[in-house]
């Protein structure tokens, strides 16, 4: 009788401890980030001043890639970025943006196939006016220095599906100076790791 009980207990426990894994490392980045209190949207259209280390200088647009190192949804989708920095880098400039200083060099680690720039944002002033609040989030500026695009790079978490490649869409929609395209919320409503919270 007690080696049944016991055996129910270390069968419950490791199912357990699978639920948790399966929950932290898979299940929870499936589900929307949670909105944070006093968030406020912001608008297609929206002049967006950038800090001088992502000034519009090249008369490009830019897409500001929010990225958080730790984050398994940032890991997930690195290379589709990278593919994205090579095949658009004549027509648009690319940036990373990190909350933490202590970010930096594992982001450049992580992007040293590119050679964008990595900044920091670490009171989220620039996520803020762009209306960031996960990662990863795709930003797409136009020449205008106006919020074009805001939202998921894909549907699919490793940005395999080629009908829901967001970001691409967008940037390949601002090169050929078309209006902004419009997406379902599948696009714009945020999936991935909330960024620290904002002063």
């Amino acid at each position: 009788m007690l080696n049944k009980v016991l055996a129910i207990l270390l069968t419950s426990a490791a199912i357990s401890g699978i639920a948790f894994l399966f929950w932290q490392q898979e299940l929870q980045y499936q589900l929307p980030t949670p909105v944070p209190k006093g968030y406020k949207s912001i608008d297609t259209g929206t002049y967006i001043s950038l800090p001088e280390e992502i000034q519009i200088k090249s008369k490009k647009p830019v897409l500001i890639h929010f990225f958080n190192p730790e984050c398994p949804c940032s890991r997930f989708n690195i290379q589709h970025f990278i593919t994205l920095t090579r095949n658009y880098a004549d027509k648009m400039d690319f940036y990373a943006v990190v909350s933490q200083k202590e970010e930096i060099e594992s982001a450049r680690e992580l992007l040293k196939d590119t050679n964008i720039g990595v900044v920091t944002d670490e009171n989220q002033s620039l996520a803020k006016k762009c209306g960031v609040y996960s990662t990863p989030q795709a930003v797409v500026i136009d020449e205008q220095s106006q919020l074009y695009y805001r939202g998921n790079y894909n549907r699919a978490r490793y940005c395999t599906q080629r009908q829901t490649s967001y970001a691409q869409m967008a940037i390949e929609q601002v090169i050929a100076h078309n209006p902004p395209p419009y997406f379902d919320t599948l696009a714009t409503r945020s999936y991935g790791c909330q960024l620290p919270e904002r002063n």
